[in-house]
């Protein structure tokens, strides 16, 4: 067949192809356009979720009539003056989006700079380029793209709903104005989720006030202030705490010199930083600026602008892990507020129920019991009216102790009772405290077993006499196998025929436990864990795994009965280890309840 040259219009369809696949990506490349031109205010209206219409209105530099010809043609750009493909300073700079647009749709632009005494405008229809003309127009650009891909129907069977598509602009929208709180962005249209979000200071405090708005108005209150760099990076921002988690990623915003991405290697590192601290179904809520040279990144490896490639992955990969981690140990005890809100919330749920007439377990107070008498009253009092109104077990009980003088002043409080041998009930000044005795004992072994490990290795007890423990034989040679690497976390393992393992040595922090328990418990770990892979940090994950259950071994139980001074000791060393916030396993280890909401609740104010 003859090699001919395609007709320009088609090579700008195919362009488009590429470029804009979707009515957000085309909402992309234009607001992006707006910030890189100064903008101040972005308004972004749609209908028919793009399909039909987008306008994208700012206040940024505007255009000359020179400008604007050339801005429709391909491979036009006023973003690389220089010419430098390696020092990208700005959002984008294919110099295709324009005029791709063009090709597949009506395009209608009016511009001004504030120093011109009138606009320009220009209209682009099936890559047709009309004559730019005189306009009325306010300082700044107004682009309208109506009747996306009508003259390529084929792409028009790909796209989704229109509420899909207006959700995907929304959802890109959101994304560039967390990235740049300085700037107004409003979006309007049907299934659009309108939203109007003032500029905000320059700074952290601003940057926190549109978090609120874009991750929710719970989010500042339980966000730690990410600052950290290395060699010529730098990462900032503000991460959730690990039990303010959520059901997706759809929580987790970063950016790359202002410019958002979804990269996999970031991904990669904050799953890997939040691994010991949030569920494995759960994710974390946060937002982080990468900042560097714009050397060091690549930024155009992908045709939507989504994907980076640094130059030193693996130092950016260590630092975003390194400077999560640090924040998360540094919050020690904190859990989010909304786990006190929640607990509300089921309480007021009891007493709705309990108000529309359906049968509710009431509490049977014996008239015996000196329910006015200070905490200090007989423990058979307290019982008799705890054990009806604690419902399931009849060996519900509380035990209440007289607090320390200044504990109530501790930002766990004062441990005042035990309630079914499993919950720890505090006192502070401000409210109440309510804690899971395993779940936070757990934590605490568990990070006690990993500064061992960080420091000198896990201290080690030789059993006077090793235990044989029986499994099936896949386990046996999974234990086996690691045994290198539990002879370094403290369990000193040997072969003993077919199916079955000798332990030698144990944990000096796990003595006394049940290792027959214990061994079949780190084989499963094991097995959940799979092999060791190439990627970073597989080791240390896989360790830390191991290590977790293992900590569950030595853990307070639930069931069992903690005199004051332990529960007090628990609830200290809560508060001065790192990540006690939340249990091995992700979960909350205590939910706070302030005493204005418990008035509330019961009417009070």
């Amino acid at each position: 067949m003859t090699v001919r040259r395609l007709d320009p219009v088609l090579v700008d369809r195919i362009a488009a192809g590429e470029v804009i696949e979707r009515p957000a990506a085309a909402v992309k490349e234009l607001v992006e356009n707006a910030i890189d031109a100064g903008a101040r205010s972005v308004a972004v209206t749609i209908a028919g979720g793009g399909r039909e219409l987008i306008r994208v209105v700012d206040d940024g530099a505007g255009m000359t009539p020179e400008d604007l010809a050339l801005a429709v043609e391909r491979h036009a750009t006023s973003k690389l003056p220089d010419g430098d493909l390696f020092a990208i300073g700005t959002l984008g700079f294919r110099g295709e989006a324009l005029p791709s647009i063009g090709s597949v749709a009506r395009l209608s632009i009016a511009t001004r700079r504030r120093d011109a005494e009138q606009g320009c405008g220009l209209v682009v229809e099936a890559g047709e380029k009309g004559v730019v003309r005189p306009v009325a127009a306010a300082p700044g650009t107004r682009i309208e793209v109506s009747d996306l891909f009508v003259f390529t129907p084929a792409r028009l069977k790909f796209l989704k709903s229109d509420r899909a598509e207006a959700q995907a602009v929304s959802e890109m929208l959101r994304r560039l104005a967390i990235a740049h709180p300085e700037i107004r962005f409003s979006l309007e249209g049907e299934h659009a989720g309108h939203f109007d979000w003032p500029a905000e200071p320059i700074g952290e405090e601003g940057l926190l006030r549109r978090l609120g708005r874009a991750l929710g108005r719970d989010f500042p209150e339980n966000a730690l202030r990410i600052d950290a760099e290395r060699e010529g990076f730098r990462i900032s921002g503000f991460a959730g705490l690990p039990t303010f988690h959520r059901g997706t990623s759809a929580g987790v915003h970063m950016s790359v010199n202002g410019r958002p991405v979804r990269d996999k290697l970031l991904l990669s590192a904050v799953r890997g930083a939040y691994a010991d601290v949030v569920p494995s179904d759960r994710h974390p809520v946060l937002f982080l600026d990468i900042g560097c040279d714009p050397r060091s990144v690549d930024v155009n490896v992908h045709p939507a602008k989504s994907e980076v490639r640094f130059r030193d992955p693996a130092l950016v990969r260590g630092l975003v892990v390194s400077g999560l981690k640090a924040a998360l140990a540094a919050a020690g005890h904190r859990a989010t507020t909304t786990g006190g809100a929640r607990t509300l919330d089921a309480f007021r749920a009891v007493l709705s129920m309990a108000g529309s007439g359906n049968a509710i377990p009431r509490p049977a107070f014996p008239e015996t019991a000196n329910w006015s008498a200070p905490p200090s009253a007989s423990f058979g009092a307290a019982q008799a009216g705890f054990s009806d109104f604690a419902a399931s077990s009849a060996e519900a009980r509380a035990h209440l102790a007289e607090p320390a003088p200044d504990a109530l002043d501790r930002p766990l409080g004062a441990a005042r009772a035990q309630l079914h041998e499993t919950y720890i009930v505090a006192q502070t000044r401000e409210g109440v405290v309510i804690v899971d005795q395993h779940a936070a004992h757990e934590r605490l072994v568990y990070e006690r077993l990993k500064a061992e490990r960080a420091r000198s290795g896990i201290a080690r007890q030789p059993l006077l006499l090793p235990e044989v423990v029986e499994l099936d034989p896949v386990d046996a040679d999974r234990l086996n196998a690691a045994a290198g690497e539990l002879e370094g976390l403290g369990l000193v393992l040997e072969p003993f025929g077919p199916g079955a393992v000798l332990v030698r040595e144990a944990p000096s922090q796990l003595a006394g436990g049940n290792l027959q328990r214990l061994v079949r418990d780190v084989a499963d770990a094991l097995a959940e864990h799979g092999q060791i892979s190439s990627a970073p940090g597989s080791l240390e994950r896989r360790l830390d795994h191991v290590l977790a259950t293992m900590a569950c071994h030595n853990s307070v139980r639930a069931g069992r009965r903690m005199r004051p001074e332990e529960m007090d000791a628990l609830l200290r060393e809560m508060e001065v280890t790192p990540n006690s916030g939340q249990c091995n396993h992700g979960r909350p280890t205590y939910v706070e309840l302030k005493l204005a909401d418990i008035e509330r609740l019961f009417g009070r104010r």
